[in-house]
């Protein structure tokens, strides 16, 4: 089982989100946190997918991986929110966040998340999407939310797994786990990819489906363009 082998690996999470560090933990994965500061800017043009695996490779750029053991795997993933083609990202203030539902409310908007496994001598990207469809929420329920909540840590000024989900979401298509800012599916993969080889990834997905981006060169882009 993938559990008993990744503890012959040292597991890194490059994250501040509490979020992923409760999937994480459920998972049964042991790990530890390490801090990475980065810049979070990227190239406008950028479809969101592209934005996503860029950002969370982008968050494991600080670390001198040559100074870690073979069996060392860090984990870095990045989360945003797109509506009518537009990425929105973590509400400044209150009225940001009110804005922020307020564009959400009564309609479908898509989150993506990037995900970036690497080791001392490879590093795989990828990412998921998931559709999610929000009722038309009153001012009410939007204030009720922002001021009991204070979402501002949040793409998108909302959390899933909070009371607006419960009470404002209408249907969720693809992971829940991926719009709490982790895909925990993908994660499963990419380990089984980085403790078998990359051939587990075809064990798993089949020819027919894309594989991770796979790059041995910790400093190129590693972006893969296949759609989920």
């Amino acid at each position: 089982m993938l559990l008993d082998e990744l503890k012959n690996y040292k597991i890194y999470l490059a994250s501040k989100s509490p979020r992923r560090r409760e999937l994480l933990s459920g998972m049964g994965i042991d790990y530890e946190l390490i801090s990475t500061d980065v810049e979070e800017s990227y190239d406008p043009s950028l479809p969101p997918a592209e934005v996503v695996q860029y950002l969370s490779k982008l968050k494991l750029s600080p670390i001198d991986m040559s100074s870690y053991p073979a069996k060392t795997i860090f984990v870095a993933c990045d989360t945003i929110v797109v509506i009518d083609g537009k990425i929105i990202g973590k509400p400044a203030d209150d009225n940001e966040a009110m804005n922020m539902l307020r564009q959400l409310s009564g309609h479908t908007h898509t989150v993506y998340s990037g995900l970036t496994l690497a080791t001392p001598s490879q590093t795989l990207t990828d990412y998921r999407a998931t559709e999610v469809t929000f009722a038309d929420l009153s001012e009410e329920e939007m204030r009720h939310y922002v001021q009991q909540y204070r979402p501002m840590d949040k793409a998108g000024a909302y959390g899933v797994q909070e009371w607006i989900g419960y009470v404002g979401i209408k249907a969720i298509e693809g992971s829940f786990y991926n719009v709490m800012g982790l895909p925990t599916r993908l994660l499963w993969e990419m380990l089984t990819t980085i403790t078998h080889g990359e051939g587990a990834w075809g064990r798993i997905h089949a020819s027919k489906d894309a594989r991770p981006c796979v790059s041995a060169d910790q400093n190129l882009p590693c972006v893969s363009a296949d759609k989920k």
